[in-house]
C-alpha cells in the first residue's frame, strides 16, 4: 500500500461544538438535515460534542493529527463542527478562505484556525474569497468543490452555495480545472454540497451518478474520474441517503483509511467494501447526532495538505 498521498491529508481541523443544534437558516435547500430527536438541547449539544471528541480519539489513534477548536457558542454559529466549507488548505502553503451562503456561517471563519496554520506548517498566501459575498456570490470550499488533487480537477455541483463566478477565481488561482454540473435528487432538488455524492480517494472514487441530471454529464464524470487511475465506485440513492459519499480519504501511521460515519460504512455492498480495503481501511465514526444537520464526517475533517515547519 503507497503511504505518501497528494489526496489523502495526515492532519485536520475539526471544531467540538458546545451549543450545536440543526440550523434553520441553512434548511430550505438542505435535504439531508433532519428534525432534533427527542431530548433537550443541552442533551443533543452535549452528544454532539462527545461525538467529535470520540471521532477526534478515533483519528488520532489510526496515526491522524488533530487540531480540535473549541466553539462555545457565543457567536451563535450552530454548523460550526463543520469547517471544511469556509477554508481549504493547498500544497506549496497555500489557503483558501470562502464566502458563505448563509449568514449564519460567515460567522464560523476564525484567524485562530489560521493563525495555527501558519504558526505549525509551512503557509505562503492565504486568498481570501469573503468579500465575495457582497456580491452574492457563494463557494462553500470542500463542501461545494470535491477536488482532486492529483489531475486537479474542482467538481462541483452546481447550487446556491457555488456560483460559477466564484468557481472560476478560486480554480484560477489555485490551478485547478472547473467540473461542474447540475444535480438532482429523487423530489428534483439540487443538491446543496458536492461532498454529499462524491468522495475521491486515492486509487477510487465513491459517486453518486443518479443525482447528476445529465446523462451526458455523467458520462464526462465518470470518464475523467477513470482517466485519472480510479476505480470508480457508483453509490445508489439510498447510499448517498445514508452519507456513504460523504467520506474522507486520510493517511495514519499504516496506511491509508477512508474516514466516514458508521451509517454510511453499513449502507456500503460487501464488493464495494472489498474494492476499498485494497487501498484503504474503513475507519467507521458514530456521528449520528451531527448528521442532523445534514452533512457527516467528511464536513466535519477540514484536511491540512500543508508542509509542517
Amino acid at each position: 500500500m503507497q503511504i505518501a498521498s497528494l489526496q489523502a491529508p495526515r492532519a485536520v481541523v475539526m471544531v467540538r461544538p458546545h451549543r450545536f443544534h440543526p440550523n434553520p437558516e441553512t434548511a430550505a435547500d438542505n435535504a439531508f438535515q433532519r428534525a432534533s430527536p427527542r431530548g433537550t438541547a443541552q442533551e443533543i449539544a452535549r452528544a454532539a460534542r462527545d461525538e467529535v471528541s470520540n471521532a477526534a480519539a478515533c483519528l488520532e489513534s489510526a496515526g491522524i493529527r488533530v487540531h480540535i477548536f473549541e466553539d462555545h457558542g457565543e457567536r451563535e454559529t450552530p454548523d460550526s463542527v463543520f469547517p471544511n466549507n469556509w477554508f481549504s488548505t493547498h500544497p506549496g502553503g497555500h489557503v483558501a478562505i470562502y464566502p458563505m451562503y448563509s449568514p449564519s456561517r460567515r460567522r464560523e471563519r476564525r484567524s485562530d484556525v489560521i493563525e495555527m496554520l501558519k504558526a505549525t506548517y509551512r503557509v505562503q498566501d492565504v486568498i481570501d474569497y469573503s468579500g465575495l459575498e457582497y456580491d452574492n456570490l457563494f463557494l462553500e470550499g470542500t463542501g461545494a468543490m470535491v477536488l482532486d488533487h492529483v489531475a486537479r480537477v474542482a467538481y462541483t455541483a452546481r447550487s446556491n452555495r457555488a456560483d460559477p463566478v466564484a468557481l472560476e477565481r478560486f480554480c484560477t488561482h489555485f490551478n485547478f480545472e472547473p467540473m461542474a454540473f447540475a444535480t438532482a435528487d429523487p423530489s428534483g432538488r439540487p443538491i446543496y454540497h458536492t461532498n454529499v455524492m462524491m468522495c475521491i480517494a486515492t486509487e477510487f472514487a465513491l459517486v453518486g451518478f443518479d443525482l447528476i441530471a445529465d446523462e451526458r454529464r455523467r458520462a464526462d464524470v465518470r470518464a475523467r474520474l477513470v482517466e485519472g487511475g480510479r476505480t470508480v465506485i457508483a453509490l445508489d440513492t439510498r447510499q448517498i441517503e445514508e452519507f456513504a459519499g460523504n467520506a474522507m480519504e486520510l493517511t495514519g501511521n499504516d496506511g491509508r483509511v477512508l474516514a466516514l460515519s458508521e451509517r454510511a460504512a453499513a449502507s456500503l455492498t460487501d464488493a464495494q467494501k472489498e474494492i476499498i480495503a485494497r487501498s484503504a481501511r474503513l475507519l467507521p465514526l458514530a456521528v449520528r447526532t451531527i448528521e442532523l444537520a445534514g452533512g457527516s464526517v467528511r464536513c466535519m475533517l477540514a484536511g491540512i495538505h500543508l508542509s509542517k515547519r
